[in-house]
């Protein structure tokens, strides 16, 4: 293994091209860059706006929401997850670093990138992780992922289940008919809290998902997908443990 990663637009600001962009005089390539430098510009790229798709209410009430939600699992009334699936490349997931002036900074990545699918979800109150590495993103997936939640946070025979509320996003996997099937099938104790569409600010994961790769992916170039998801398991478990420290890990299961 040489080490690996993915890239992905910024969480706050998904791709936004099914509407026009407002293009003023500031977003002009310049001919000279010197020039408008002098003037008080900076030379940046633009990042995609939600602008537009957004559901500006729906928002905002579901922010609202989630502050309730985060204050009853802090009380120990509920356990809050948030679910979200994200990808990891054998090539190399570049993130900024410190290099001396003048130095041309490359990585290798030779062959064509293969990818690791990760699925997962984040407890609210401790920041714990449980990630599933696979090779797709498909509803099979997120039902073995609830598979996983229901032995960590389901309920035990002769002791009162703590409810669970699963922050998921409209994804297809979610909303299949065999996700809604299993969601169903576990009501009794666990409940979907489903995002408005474009708000992917609201997930709480979404940060863990930028933590992993900027901190442990980056700059890795990995031979073969074995290496890039024992390194995600290992980066998992890392990244707990600095939470744990933080917040003391509690076990969900407690002996009858």
């Amino acid at each position: 293994m040489s080490g690996g990663g993915s890239t992905e637009l910024d969480a706050a600001a998904p791709a936004g091209r099914n509407r026009e962009t407002d293009r003023g005089p500031h977003l002009q390539v310049p001919a000279e860059r010197g020039a408008q430098k002098k003037r008080g510009f900076r030379w940046r790229r633009p990042r995609h706006s939600l602008k537009g798709r957004q559901d500006a209410e729906a928002v905002e009430q579901s922010g609202l929401r989630l502050q309730l939600l985060k204050q009853q699992a802090k009380a120990g009334d509920i356990t809050l997850l948030f679910q979200d699936e994200s990808e990891a490349l054998t090539h190399p997931y570049l993130a900024h670093a410190w290099a001396k002036k003048g130095a041309d900074i490359r990585v290798e990545a030779p062959g064509q990138a293969r990818k690791v699918a990760m699925i997962g979800v984040q407890d609210a109150t401790n920041n714990q992780l449980i990630i599933e590495t696979s090779s797709t993103k498909r509803s099979g997936d997120f039902i073995a992922l609830l598979e996983r939640i229901e032995r960590e946070f389901g309920p035990i025979p002769g002791m009162k289940a703590k409810p669970v509320k699963l922050v998921i996003d409209n994804g297809p996997i979610h909303t299949s008919k065999a996700s809604r099937a299993a969601l169903d099938a576990r009501a009794s104790w666990l409940t979907p809290e489903w995002l408005p569409k474009y708000a992917p600010e609201l997930n709480d994961i979404e940060r863990a998902w930028r933590d992993l790769k900027q901190h442990f992916l980056a700059h890795l170039t990995f031979d073969t997908l074995d290496d890039l998801e024992y390194t995600i398991k290992q980066a998992v478990g890392a990244m707990n443990h600095e939470r744990s420290d933080k917040h003391p890990w509690q076990s969900h299961r407690i002996s009858a």
